[in-house]
């Protein structure tokens, strides 16, 4: 490791917890949005230490995100990707600071930035510039389309969406919609976090550093799984079908006495136990229902079939019915009752930081579980204890 700060000073909202995994690995974290800082907090939670760098007098984008906002005014976007950082604001435009910058990437382990193509190069904080004072640095770029012809376009998710594919593949036939949420930034921010954690495997076995590159697009296209293989392997061109599969039957939205409901049977077993569990045995008998192929060459028979059944009784029947039988289904829960559900199943989906309620982190570690030790940060909350540690490396001991 290249020397971080000490940890936090202890307080209460440690009691218990251990260091994390990634201890001692230290952040240097120039990105701003969702890609990258959703990247630097996965890092954050398993004990990386990260100092975000932000503009002076406006931070990252996000935190003017809003509405909603928290009761303190913070804008609950930028919460939900930056806890368990220290903020630093930097102007990299002006000599003195561009410098502390350059010191503290001079220390980190991991640079992870998603400025366009050329930027950091410009500012003399380059991954060739920083490799050659710092070797063993892991240097993570994050852009929309590469640093190629690509480099000038604006990495935006909604952007991404639409000329990566997934928009035509969702909503319905005709009506070309993005998903509920940034997901192509989520994707981008799992494989750069993935990528971050090979490389630092590879130098601590050799001491070897290196630029790694990522970009929405490629990370939407291997998001898109078996539409693009679809396309690559029998060229066919996926379309937007609505809330049905193009290659499973039943595997859809259906409507029930009271509110919609998701049917999911994605194998035959699953079809005859949905059949026999409606009091429709014939169904799985027919031979236009007998095998998936079938079923999907006739859904709409089959979904006519279904519909007029299920809108005999409540969605909330048909979910205890159908379960019991190990047909997969559920209603379409809104976000308080997805996480009604996580918690009802004991799934620990939520953690408590300094009095916030937020997301934990996804990832279950039997011996070295996430940390929670920060919410996230006011703007330069971190400033004048990290620009003291940075200048006295510049300016050697006696500053």
């Amino acid at each position: 490791m290249n020397g971080p700060l000490a940890p936090p000073l202890p307080g209460p909202e440690r009691s218990g917890q251990g260091p994390g995994p990634l201890s001692g690995v230290l952040v240097a974290d120039f990105s701003r949005v969702l890609a990258g800082p959703y990247a630097t907090m996965l890092l954050a939670d398993l004990g990386a230490d990260v100092i975000k760098v932000e503009r002076p007098g406006t931070g990252d984008d996000t935190r003017a995100w809003g509405p909603p906002f928290a009761p303190d005014g913070t804008a609950t976007y930028f919460l939900s990707v930056n806890r368990n950082k220290r903020s630093v604001a930097l102007d990299l435009h002006a000599p003195d600071d561009a410098a502390l910058a350059g010191e503290l990437i001079r220390r980190a382990d991991v640079v992870v930035e998603n400025f366009l193509p050329g930027t950091m190069d410009r500012l003399g904080l380059g991954a060739a510039a920083s490799r050659a004072a710092n070797p063993g640095l892991v240097h993570c770029s994050i852009t929309g389309f590469g640093d190629g012809p690509g480099a000038a376009l604006p990495g935006y998710d909604l952007l991404a969406q639409a000329v990566g594919g997934l928009m035509s593949v969702t909503g319905e036939p005709g009506s070309p919609t993005k998903a509920g949420v940034a997901v192509v930034d989520v994707i981008t921010g799992l494989h750069a976090a993935f990528g971050i954690l090979a490389a630092l495997r590879h130098r601590d076995s050799t001491g070897e550093g290196q630029r790694i590159s990522v970009s929405l697009l490629t990370s939407l296209l291997s998001g898109l799984v078996n539409h693009t293989s679809a396309h690559l392997g029998a060229g066919t061109v996926p379309r937007a079908m609505g809330n049905r599969h193009p290659s499973i039957a039943p595997y859809e939205v259906f409507d029930t006495a009271d509110r919609p409901m998701v049917i999911a049977a994605g194998n035959d077993r699953q079809f005859h136990s949905l059949c026999t569990a409606l009091g429709l045995a014939h169904l799985a008998a027919d031979a236009r229902f007998a095998t998936n192929e079938a079923r999907v060459a006739h859904r709409e028979a089959l979904a006519a079939e279904l519909d007029a059944r299920l809108a005999t009784a409540t969605s909330e029947i048909w979910t205890a019915k159908l379960t019991a039988a190990g047909v997969p289904c559920g209603p379409i829960n809104d976000v308080a009752g997805a996480l009604g559900l996580a918690e009802a199943l004991k799934l620990e989906a939520v953690v408590e930081v300094e009095g916030m309620r937020q997301s934990a982190h996804p990832v279950r570690f039997e011996r070295t579980p996430a940390v929670y030790w920060a919410a996230p940060p006011r703007l330069d909350t971190d400033g004048e204890t990290v620009r003291e540690w940075l200048g006295k490396g510049i300016a050697g001991p006696g500053r």
